[in-house]
């Protein structure tokens, strides 16, 4: 930790580092438009973001999308510190998307941070988040929060990440076309669609994915189809409509890997997994209404949506009394049918000079059918291929908030919210002839709150500081595994809760530099831990208490006028304070100290942008730390070595009145071995999910418009 008590010294030293030889006039104006201060929705209502006392990066639409091949969300996030997305490369189970630990414990998609699509939650009730509904490719913007945010978002708030839609479009009406074309089978074409009149934005994206992967058995496919709508309704409302629907018909789990395995071939596939047919196949329907309008001295939204969502998982897990061998092809297929509605609403008003409230609530819903079945290669077949589990599962929350900001003087602003949560589980066992009715209810209910303020003592500086309070219930895919086999929830496992404290400061030096720091701990009890995965499964228990402590460095030059820098750093020191592990009934080892599988102790982002006329190249170099991939941490996960450095080239051209933007990048240039993941205390050693190496893709971006 001692790097911790440096980081204050190299922020007071920024100012003097950024003095030098005054830029042009130019340069100047155009600098200070760009890094002026930006207004963000992400803390719950649009505000400046130099008056929010959180730590909060965003990325603008050309970060997201310009050489970018848009298939996966590390692409966006890795310029934000303290956000790390672990790529699996495995189209079956997603990125894991970790923010300060927050997520980092998921076997598949997100959990434990708060998924917004154009200010509607993409979340469950129970805290799960998925990204079937986010195309990289049609986003305008990302805003992430960093930091227990349960006073606003609720439960499973560690992080926020905020999508907003790209609805530009220079002419009336206008067409892109996008095809990208790479390494290991990756094929994405995109149609995308955009207009505007005197008080309506469109946009219509539709685009296709298919990829034969790196590892053997990981080939998968997703069609993705996205509609917006923004009308003005008279002076002071807007009426947001969105649709969409996604399909991924199929997506191999090659599984993890065994050190020898891994050392003889990064790029092999589980046995097991093979044999048991083990994938994915998901259909998603989503569709939203938000009205948002201004009043006297305030503003306010309301959203009503509504998902629907089909998942067939053939899992590698063999069903009760199947042989475990790797050779035997007897595995689980489980199936969902999920049903999601719910309603947010915000209210924005000026009470005084000084004083702003902001309140609202959340209401969400969700009804899952999950049945599990035995199968032989990954679909249940034979007369043997019975049923292990078929049950309802239901969740329903509401969560009222209020926050209050108070400015005492033009330079402070102080913040103060608090939000109470009500959640009612519950499972309807549908399968009775097991002798066992499994039926029951779980109602868990959490107050939460923040207390932050952040002053603006100079354009270069604005120290910042906040306390909050968090909670986390499982998941019901975590509830409904139980160690015993049986069906319903398991009595044992219950939320954990978090206590948070941060400081930090953001500031800008000139047109040229800006940063920013933030300092942070984050106490959890009875925290919510995988001790186990077994062949797609993993088993979850409450271990005790952790303890996160971590610093975050941004920093952002514009060298010249042709050249923009860019880094991001975040150290981690998460532990756990207590937990004692049982081995057998009889034995327990005592993990007191032990450090939190599957996050490195650092990691590090430089980018490098250079303009050249039409021309943009991008060379991003990141590296990483050890880490541990088992909570015994007797399985050690090497360091990233030289690091994973990317180049990207892109031209735009105008030809015969379409523009013409050809891009090309070459992955992992150095050819470097390195760990992308790890799946979490996997069993028989099966943790390491390997990365490519040296990879490239090329594309090209054609727009022209439809009418003027």
């Amino acid at each position: 930790m001692r790097v911790l008590a440096i980081l204050p010294v190299c922020l007071l030293a920024l100012p003097l580092a950024a003095q030098g030889r005054p830029s042009p006039d130019s340069v100047r104006a155009d600098s200070a438009q760009r890094l002026a201060t930006q207004r963000v929705t992400v803390a719950r209502g649009d505000a400046a973001l130099d008056r929010v006392p959180w730590a909060v990066g965003t990325q603008r639409v050309e970060q997201v999308r310009r050489g970018q091949a848009t298939v996966g969300i590390d692409e966006a996030l890795a310029n934000i510190p303290g956000v790390v997305v672990a790529n699996r490369y495995n189209y079956a189970l997603d990125q894991r998307v970790s923010i300060r630990g927050a997520g980092s414990r998921a076997n598949f998609g997100l959990r434990g941070v708060k998924v917004l699509l154009d200010g509607v939650p993409q979340s469950l009730p129970d805290g799960q988040s998925q990204l079937t509904n986010v195309d990289l490719a049609a986003i305008g913007s990302v805003e992430v929060l960093r930091g227990s945010a349960s006073s606003l978002y609720g439960n499973g708030s560690g992080g926020v990440i905020a999508f907003t839609t790209d609805l530009s479009s220079p002419t009336p009406l206008g067409v892109t076309l996008r095809h990208t074309s790479g390494s290991f089978g990756l094929e994405k074409s995109q149609l995308r669609l955009a207009g505007r009149g005197e008080r309506t934005l469109g946009m219509l994206s539709v685009s296709r994915t298919r990829v034969d992967g790196f590892r053997q058995y990981s080939a998968a496919e997703t069609s993705q189809l996205l509609a917006a709508l923004d009308r003005a309704i008279g002076a002071n409302m807007t009426l947001q409509l969105r649709a969409g629907t996604a399909e991924v018909p199929k997506a191999l789990n090659p599984g993890a890997q065994t050190q020898a395995e891994y050392d003889a071939n990064p790029d092999s596939a589980a046995l097991a997994n093979v044999n048991r047919g083990a994938s994915r196949e998901v259909t998603q329907r989503y569709l939203s209404a938000r009205l948002r309008g201004s009043m006297a001295r305030g503003e306010w939204s309301a959203a009503l949506y509504g998902q629907r969502r089909f998942v067939d998982n053939a899992l590698a897990v063999p069903p009760p009394g199947a042989p475990t061998a790797a050779t035997s092809p007897r595995g689980t297929f489980s199936t969902l049918d999920r049903r999601v509605t719910g309603a947010r609403v915000d209210v924005q008003r000026q009470l005084a000079e000084a004083w702003r409230l902001t309140t609202g609530f959340d209401l969400q819903r969700s009804f899952d059918v999950r049945r599990n079945q035995a199968a032989t290669g990954g679909r249940p077949t034979t007369p043997t291929d019975t049923l292990l589990l078929d049950q309802n599962e239901i969740v329903v929350s509401v969560g009222p908030f209020a926050q209050v900001q108070w400015e005492p003087t033009p330079t402070l602003t102080v913040s103060t919210g608090a939000r109470w949560d009500r959640l009612e589980f519950r499972v309807d066992d549908n399968f009775l002839t097991d002798g066992r009715d499994n039926t029951g209810s779980r109602l868990l209910t959490a107050t939460t709150g923040h207390l932050g303020a952040v002053w603006r003592l100079r354009e270069w500086i604005a120290p910042y500081a906040n306390v909050a309070t968090a909670f986390e219930t499982p998941t019901t895919t975590e509830l409904q595994v139980r160690p015993d086999g049986q069906g319903g929830f398991n009595p044992e496992l219950g939320p954990q809760r978090l206590r948070t404290l941060e400081v930090g400061a953001r500031g800008r030096w000139g047109a040229r530099l800006t940063y920013e720091l933030a300092l942070f701990q984050v106490d959890a009890e009875d925290a919510i831990v995988q001790y186990l995965e077994t062949s797609g499964r993993a088993f979850f228990r409450n271990a005790g208490q952790t303890r996160s402590r971590g610093a975050e460095l941004g920093l952002g030059l514009r060298a010249t006028t042709w050249l923009e820098l860019q880094a991001a750093y975040t150290l981690a020191d998460y532990r756990f304070d207590e937990y004692i592990l049982p081995l057998t009934s009889t034995t327990a080892d005592t993990l007191d100290g032990n450090r939190l599988a599957g996050v490195p102790e650092r990691a590090l982002r430089l980018g490098a942008r250079a303009r050249w006329r039409a021309t943009t190249v991008d060379v991003d170099h990141s590296t990483q730390g050890a880490m541990f991939g088992d909570d015994r941490n007797l399985v050690p996960v090497g360091s990233w070595g030289r690091g994973q450095l990317n180049l990207r080239v892109a031209h735009t051209a105008e030809l015969r009145g379409w523009r013409v933007e050809p891009f090309a990048s070459v992955q992992n240039a150095l050819d470097e071995r390195y760990v992308g993941a790890v799946t979490l205390n996997g069993a028989f050693g099966r943790v390491l999910e390997g990365a490519p190496g040296r990879n490239w893709y090329v594309g090209v971006e054609l727009a022209a418009p439809l009418l003027r």
